[in-house]
């Protein structure tokens, strides 16, 4: 038997055994003390006369030897076949051992949920009476002394004993906060009831369809949410065991952190970055050390003042930044160069509609010109890429489609038309203006009192717009054109094109033939409207 200190008395046994040759730190202490090291577990394609444990231990998959019975098998029905014989022996028995531990909630704070006890001397811990809930909190609290104030109040704690009357005093600690956040959801579903939750409320509300959360909530409040849904539950409140249908996690705001010559943490304003990649502080000049980029915190300073951003930029182009940066899942880097370009592409927005909003109002025609055609299939294809992206959550999906569509707005304005494609264009600035609302409803709400003054509806209050399916039909597809795998062109062809016509196509094409240079084709991959590779011989 050894002794370590890396077993932890309070899981499972306070005993481990140990398994050198596929447990790096057991294969450390088993080469310290001179211990023997057997690799029971077999890499795929090793031989086992032969298959020895170095300086690493190996913990991949593979077959055990030098294991008895069970050679041959896989790891896990290894496991399974060992708890079976020792359970036919009668000398063990497969279980489970469980991570969860005693949930203390009680805090010594004053801000929380009091908890409602009254304890005695005489007659022990007393519940509050129902009459005399909810125990409120003092407002002249002082936190001057260390410790609960609670317990320092003068007053609040003292009371008389619900039972005997006698002298007590309430519990002066609060609950921890998760003790109310595991199951507001479910007071929400009834919010002025008598009782704690309306059962026929919450079985109409719940479970909550989607929740969004920061990844500080994946663990902690789910589990607890989880935990206080299945008492409920068992309790006769809910008649549900699962609280969210679906869950979402989103990313941090990052941004570097700075710190001063004396070690102090600085605010990203108090810094100015130098072209060598150096910086130092704005007004005293002294040298500042940056540090890794790191999710915002107050304890390190580096956050940016949204009000500043606001009063630079504007709203719209905070949210415009954030949403376009990085997926919503993903964490994101505050950049000043990242909110330039999002303020840029706000201003030429209002720049392209405000000229739209000075052309003539003409009626769409049946017959429209190749351009106007192109146009309004660009808008309709973009209705239904910005649903599609908002719909599952990929926002910097929808901002990069919106960018797009914006693209094929402004090349819509050399283009040569007539009515035809002034009213196209009208109709396409106010679609990008309506897709562009969630995320800039500032800009839009401006640019829609620009292009329609007469209609006195805010977009907010009118319908999504929904996509043409005949406008959505493709009548070309662009198919990549790859020889021995490097893309050397592409052709625009109708969908559905076979592969003969496509390899023709392809052929034609100068770059094409200069990277074939004469030689045979040996081989043709060809992946409908998507892709036609050329692999060459000799």
């Amino acid at each position: 038997m050894w002794i370590a200190n890396f077993v932890l008395m309070e899981y499972g046994s306070g005993a481990i055994f140990g398994c050198p040759a596929h447990d790096q730190r057991d294969l450390e202490f088993a080469r310290k003390y001179g211990l023997p090291v057997t690799p029971v577990i077999l890499p795929p394609g090793e031989d086992p006369a032969h298959f020895t444990i170095g300086e690493r231990a190996y913990d991949g998959p593979g077959a055990l030897f030098n294991s008895d019975f069970l050679d041959g098998l896989d790891s896990e029905t290894a496991k399974k076949k060992a708890i079976e014989a020792l359970a036919a022996r009668g000398i063990g028995e497969g279980v489970v051992n469980w991570r969860l531990r005693d949930w203390g909630v009680s805090r010594q704070r004053y801000w929380g949920c009091p908890i409602p006890v009254i304890h005695c001397p005489r007659c022990g811990p007393v519940p509050v009476p129902e009459k005399d809930l909810p125990v409120l909190l003092p407002e002249d609290v002082s936190f001057e002394r260390p410790g609960n104030p609670l317990d320092h109040h003068p007053s609040w704690k003292h009371v008389r004993c619900p039972q005997c009357g006698g002298e007590a005093q309430r519990e002066t600690d609060t609950f921890d906060t998760f003790v109310d956040s595991s199951w507001y959801f479910a007071r929400f579903c009834s919010p002025h009831a008598d009782v704690p939750v309306d059962r026929a409320a919450a079985r109409f509300w719940l479970p909550v369809d989607q929740y969004i959360g920061g990844i500080e909530h994946a663990i902690l409040h789910l589990l607890y949410a989880r935990f206080f849904t299945r008492a409920m539950h068992r309790t006769g409140h809910l008649d549900i065991d699962e609280p969210f249908t679906g869950l979402f996690t989103q990313g941090m705001v990052t941004h570097e952190s700075y710190r001063g010559e004396d070690g102090r943490w600085l605010y990203p304003d108090e810094v100015e970055k130098l072209p060598d990649g150096t910086a130092r502080h704005r007004q005293t000049g002294e040298r500042v050390t940056v540090g890794r980029v790191e999710a915002m915190s107050k304890s390190k300073r580096n956050t940016v003042d949204p009000n500043a951003i606001i009063a630079r930029f504007g709203a719209d182009t905070a949210r415009w930044f954030i949403l376009s940066d990085n997926p919503p899942e993903r964490d994101m880097e505050w950049t000043e160069a990242g909110i330039q370009g999002a303020f840029r592409f706000i201003q030429r927005l209002y720049r392209l509609v405000s000229a739209i909003a000075e052309l003539p109002d003409p009626a769409m025609p049946a017959e429209l010109s190749p351009p106007a055609l192109a146009l309004r299939r660009a808008a309709h294809r973009a209705i239904k890429a910005v649903t599609e992206a908002i719909e599952s959550f990929a926002f910097n999906v929808a901002v990069a489609r919106i960018h797009e569509f914006a693209n094929a707005l402004a090349e819509a304005e050399a283009a040569e038309g007539g009515d035809d494609l002034i009213a196209a264009r009208r109709e396409a600035a106010r679609i990008l203006i309506r897709l562009a609302a969630p995320m800039a409803p500032h800009l839009a709400e401006e640019l829609h009192a620009k292009l329609d003054p007469a209609d006195p509806r805010l977009i907010a209050e009118q319908p999504w717009p929904v996509p043409d399916p005949a406008l959505l039909v493709q009548d070309e597809v662009v198919i990549a054109v790859q020889v021995a795998g490097k893309l050397r062109g592409t052709v625009r062809l109708p969908p559905g094109s076979p592969e003969e016509a496509v390899a023709e196509a392809a052929l034609a094409e100068p770059n094409v033939a200069r990277a074939l240079a004469g030689r045979p084709i040996r081989k043709q991959i060809f992946v409908p409207d998507r892709l036609i590779n050329f692999v060459p011989g000799g």
